[in-house]
């Protein structure tokens, strides 16, 4: 069993998948924080790793950047590999003033202006949930462990807003109720595919940047941030 983006064999991925975009990321977790883990995907780069943590078996794999790319990947774990579950983690731009670097954002929905579900399901959708299910695991793990989660939706979008000619006007179109607390590029493709193929998507975000913080993270900070979200989201796999 294989796809043209993955080469695993189907027993070789775990029903639940941590899915950060950088495969370097993928690396890291599986050299770090699994045992007995072996390379099961290495197409296109997009590297996937399969082990145990606490033996519970999981599997580790990149999805690359942006919503096409999360698109193909989700669609064809959940669809082609009988994965049931997927915890995206990656990084987030913050648009609260009271946020700080690191601080780890669980998203509750994903609003995007673009047309990822009119193109793939003929659907004019532009805000994508979360399964309520996943993310009441997560809150509960992470309370657990101590470390503390914001909670809303989170806006998905096409190009990245540091370099966006006037991201003020962008911000203005913001839909105001819907909460939107941070910015990233791959959930509303997760949680829409999720949805569409009756699957479960969650998503944790670390606080990467702000236009509210002039602070520069050391890279032990960074490190610590990075660890605190890749805690939380194994820790929650024990209990799916």
């Amino acid at each position: 069993m294989s796809t043209p983006h993955n080469n695993a064999k189907k027993e070789d991925i775990a029903k639940t998948v941590i899915m950060p975009g950088d495969p370097l990321r993928a690396k890291y977790i599986a050299e770090n924080f699994l045992e007995n883990y072996t390379l099961v995907n290495d197409v296109r780069g997009m590297l996937a790793y399969t082990g145990f943590y606490k033996n519970k078996k999981i599997t580790i794999m990149a999805s690359g950047m942006g919503m096409p790319s999360m698109g193909i990947y989700s669609y064809e774990l959940y669809k082609f590999y009988d994965v049931e579950n997927i915890i995206r983690i990656g990084s987030c731009g913050g648009y609260k003033s009271n946020l700080n670097l690191f601080d780890i954002i669980l998203s509750e929905g994903a609003y995007s202006e673009g047309n990822f579900a009119l193109t793939l399901n003929n659907d004019d959708c532009h805000y994508a949930k979360s399964n309520k299910n996943l993310n009441k695991i997560i809150s509960e793990t992470a309370n657990k462990l101590e470390i503390n989660l914001v909670n809303g939706s989170t806006v998905c979008s096409d190009a990245f807003d540091v370099y966006m000619t006037d991201v003020n006007q962008f911000l203005e179109r913001l839909p105001k109720e819907l909460n939107i607390v941070g910015a990233e590029m791959e959930a509303f493709a997760l949680f829409y595919v999720a949805n569409m193929l009756n699957k479960n998507a969650a998503c944790l975000m670390s606080v990467v940047d702000s236009r509210f913080i002039d602070k520069i993270a050391t890279t032990e900070e960074r490190e610590k941030g990075l660890n605190n979200m890749i805690k939380i989201a194994l820790e929650a796999t024990l209990k799916l």
